[in-house]
């Protein structure tokens, strides 16, 4: 359905009906505005993962059995993930992003919040994410991940320089983005604060997703990662903050008196055996992330669900949700969903399942088919590119 400044959805089987002018929902659309019927479904907003890896997108496609098999995080780290990052190459990451963008979308989630990492491709990086985004037709918010792992400080700061190349659209905003504070200088984390500041951004972080992260913080002389970032000038209000797994109660208090956000990535905490994050539940300003997983997100709050009831966490309620105040503050927009001035990122499920999607006004699902690419062609690409990639991670 192609589309002008406006459209209508609706009215649901509800009788409710959503109007979106140029990218906002609005209080009414002229009469030659586009309708997007469904009468038999029922409208909410699109959901939001506020914290992924697009870069992991192949994994789904057999990635390989790192050997020996990890027996820690660290080891999960430098055996699979920062593998995986160094075999990236440009058409290696366009077929992973494309594919998780896709499903993405097909899954009734509107917005990825992005934390990239190729350290053999840092320039331009992020111009190809940014490219699928805009195709594709997903809200994002974008940065590179700098780090100093694999080459120091020059590494950090290419990372650095990228996140400045992200050019604000419509669907598009960039953050500054550090690894994990285990892994860069203090010089690194100042000049990560100080270019949020200088760019209007904020700051998006893993912090204490395990207990490398806190040691090594105690052993720089900070009492924690969370109060080293903060002691650095880092964590300017709105920075996002993934998994806290090992924050204390205390700490997420002193998290939230900085307006940082939280993001807690259930099933990711699950896989790599860091804990569950049941701390964060001192704090309303907590969103829901995949972190690298599918960005279903309905799949990830069932995870979570599972999880809490299984560590009798009872604070877990509107993660979900949360999510869609974290993108209304970068995008400068209302917080609440379909209401006017809020994003109009809306879907129609069915039965349970996505029927349509639509991104900023613009139908990018429709009867569950994906309209902005062929599904069918971004799968076959992305098992292609797959089997390169795990080609060149056995060379690593």
């Amino acid at each position: 359905m192609a589309l002008s400044g406006a459209l209508v959805i609706g009215p649901d089987r509800s009788g409710r009906s959503v109007t979106v002018v140029d990218g906002r929902v609005a209080a009414l659309a002229s009469a030659d505005a586009a309708v997007l019927s469904c009468p038999d479904g029922d409208i909410v907003p699109g959901a939001v993962c506020a914290h992924t890896h697009l870069y992991s997108g192949l994994a789904r496609y057999g990635m390989p059995q790192a050997l020996p098999p990890p027996e820690n995080f660290l080891e999960i780290l430098e055996r699979v993930w920062w593998r995986l990052d160094r075999a990236l190459d440009a058409e290696i990451l366009r077929a992973s992003a494309r594919d998780y963008v896709a499903r993405a979308l097909l899954a009734g989630t509107t917005t990825l919040v992005d934390h990239h990492e190729s350290p053999l491709l840092i320039e331009g990086s992020l111009s190809i994410l940014a490219e699928v985004c805009e195709e594709l037709g997903i809200r994002a918010l974008l940065c590179y991940g700098a780090t100093e792992r694999n080459f120091g400080r020059a590494e950090a700061q290419r990372g650095l320089a990228e996140c400045r190349r992200v050019a604000a659209s419509p669907l598009l905003r960039g953050l500054v983005g550090l690894h994990a504070s285990f892994t860069v200088s203090d010089d690194t984390v100042r000049e990560a604060g100080e270019l949020a500041r200088e760019l209007g951004t904020v700051v998006h972080v893993h912090v204490a997703e395990a207990a490398a992260d806190v040691d090594d913080a105690l052993r720089r002389g900070a009492t924690g990662p969370l109060e080293r970032l903060l002691s650095l000038g880092a964590l300017v209000p709105g920075s996002i903050l993934a998994h806290g797994v090992h924050l204390s109660t205390e700490q997420v208090y002193l998290a939230d008196a900085a307006g940082c956000w939280l993001v807690h990535n259930p099933r990711s905490n699950e896989g790599n055996r860091v804990g569950y994050a049941g701390t964060l539940s001192a704090t309303t300003r907590v969103a829901l992330g995949a972190d690298g997983w599918d960005a279903d997100m309905m799949v990830e709050e069932a995870a979570l669900l599972r999880l809490a009831a299984q560590h009798h966490d009872i604070g877990v309620a509107g993660r979900l949700a949360a999510g869609h105040g974290l993108a209304a503050e970068r995008f400068g927009c209302a917080a609440k969903t379909l209401a006017p001035g809020a994003l109009g990122d809306v879907v129609v499920r069915q039965g349970g399942n996505v029927r349509h999607v639509v991104v900023g006004g613009r139908v990018v699902v429709e009867d569950g088919v994906l309209k902005t690419g062929d599904m069918e062609l971004i799968a076959a690409s992305a098992q292609s590119e797959a089997a390169r990639l795990w080609t060149r991670l056995a060379q690593i």
